[in-house]
């Protein structure tokens, strides 16, 4: 995951890349192969330059150790691979190195192989008749059998065997449901956040119950007790520390929304502006202390200023422990007709007619379409080019299309994000590469800091 982020952070030229000094820094626990033909070693090899070839393999063995860097052979039918996969099959007996054998794969089965081609032409914005496209050799970058490939590999002994040994070492821990709370700072005084947040309740009781009577102290006591038992009290206090700032520093901030309006502490915090009590709120609806999830609160500021919160936020707690987070737009029924049709070079006013046949429904699929709509099915099934664009448009429907920015979420971590989750840089902001779901989903404290302009 350091690794990742750093290249992502550091990579020149804006793509991520890794240099031979993090691999120094980052070795432990990881394993190194050599790479398909394009990598460094394979392209000494087909230069003729064995002396740079041998000196590479003495320093990838001498960064990851003997037994975590292997010498990996491919076998697409490319001659360049025969010419690699010899002179490395003499490395490994030279250097005592494993050979794993790989396969380069970029869909699963040998049949999507057409479908790859259509994704590569709407990457590249090519039609699939244009000779000068982007193409791989041939329709074998699929996720072969293992019949397939120790077939292909009867020349390289071991070289099977070492891929299932390394696949068994691989192993990646990620703890999900384990609340990763920041650790809010406490003024002098005061040992644990429960203890301040009570104080800070206490304290601004009387402005908001001037004459405060037994259900206002039971219901403070009993969302206290809550919050205590939960775990949440940080929580409570990181937002309290932001929105006091933000109104102390002329930013406008909104009365409040959703299930937090539920809360009497949310209330007295000011972090909400609606009494709980007056309009007989559930503070059970925000916080439930039947099931464990972690409370939701969104925040309006206005949309000039939403950034000083936000910059607050990271002098407050670290800029490396402050990101925001990735949002993935995906291909729509209707765009991914319009992306292979581009791509089969269909005409235009025929694009038009299928796509307006495709119910105009939120979220709507290709194969919902084809049950609700029946001038879209008669199409589909009447009309051979239509079949065609529309079946390859359905195994393209769903997948990410572009990487964004959340517009208004925020993850604030208690320790640097680059040890927990992979993070690329925006403007000199960090972004998370998991989206909102996944960062939650590890315990990530998220926060939707709401921008409004009116």
């Amino acid at each position: 995951v350091q690794l990742i982020s750093l290249a992502n952070i550091e990579g020149y030229y804006y793509k991520p890349r890794i240099d031979k000094e993090l691999l120094h820094r980052f070795h432990d626990g990881l394993i190194a192969l050599s790479a398909c033909v394009a990598g460094e070693i394979p392209q000494a090899i087909l230069r003729g330059d064995m002396e740079l070839a041998d000196q590479l393999v003495r320093e990838y063995r001498d960064i990851f150790g003997k037994d975590n860097f292997f010498l990996e052979v491919q076998n697409h039918g490319l001659p360049e691979e025969m010419t690699v996969n010899r002179a490395l099959r003499d490395l490994a007996k030279k250097y005592d190195i494993g050979l794993t054998a790989t396969n380069d794969v970029h869909y699963v089965h040998a049949e999507d192989s057409e479908f790859h081609d259509i994704l590569l032409c709407v990457q590249t914005g090519r039609t699939l008749n244009d000779p000068d496209r982007m193409r791989f050799s041939g329709p074998d970058y699929y996720l072969k059998s293992e019949e397939e490939m120790s077939d292909l590999f009867t020349d390289y002994p071991g070289a099977i065997e070492n891929t299932a040994k390394i696949a068994a070492r691989c192993q990646v821990d990620f703890t999900f449901g384990e609340l990763q709370l920041p650790f809010y700072p406490l003024p002098d005084g005061y040992t644990t956040d429960d203890a301040y947040l009570r104080a800070l309740c206490l304290e601004r009781l009387p402005a908001r119950y001037p004459t405060a009577g037994d259900e206002v102290h039971q219901r403070l006591d009993y969302e206290l007790g809550v919050i205590h038992k939960m775990g949440y009290a940080s929580y409570f206090l990181i937002v309290w520390d932001f929105i006091n700032y933000a109104r102390g520093h002329g930013v406008a901030v909104g009365p409040g929304r959703g299930s937090a309006a539920g809360s009497i502490v949310a209330y007295l915090l000011g972090i909400t502006n609606i009494d709980p009590l007056q309009y007989a709120l559930l503070f059970e609806r925000f916080l439930n202390p039947e099931r464990v999830s972690m409370p939701d609160i969104d925040i309006d500021f206005d949309d000039i200023n939403r950034g000083r919160v936000i910059s607050y936020v990271k002098e407050r707690y670290g800029e490396d422990h402050v990101a925001q987070i990735a949002t993935f737009g995906t291909m729509g029924a209707k765009g991914a007709i319009r992306d292979v049709a581009r791509v089969l070079e269909m005409p235009f006013g025929e694009v038009s007619t299928i796509t307006k046949l495709v119910p105009t429904e939120l979220n709507i699929t290709l194969d919902r379409a084809l049950e609700e709509s029946a001038d879209f099915r008669k199409r589909y099934e009447e009309d051979e080019e239509a079949h065609r664009v529309i079946d390859l448009a359905r195994k393209i429907e769903g997948l990410p299309r572009n990487t964004s920015i959340h517009a208004a979420g925020v993850v604030i971590a208690k320790s640097p994000l680059t040890s927990q989750v992979p993070v690329w840089v925006s403007d000199g902001t960090l972004v998370t590469e998991y989206d909102k779901d996944d960062v939650e989903a590890l315990g990530l404290l998220k926060m939707d800091f709401l921008g409004l302009r009116t």
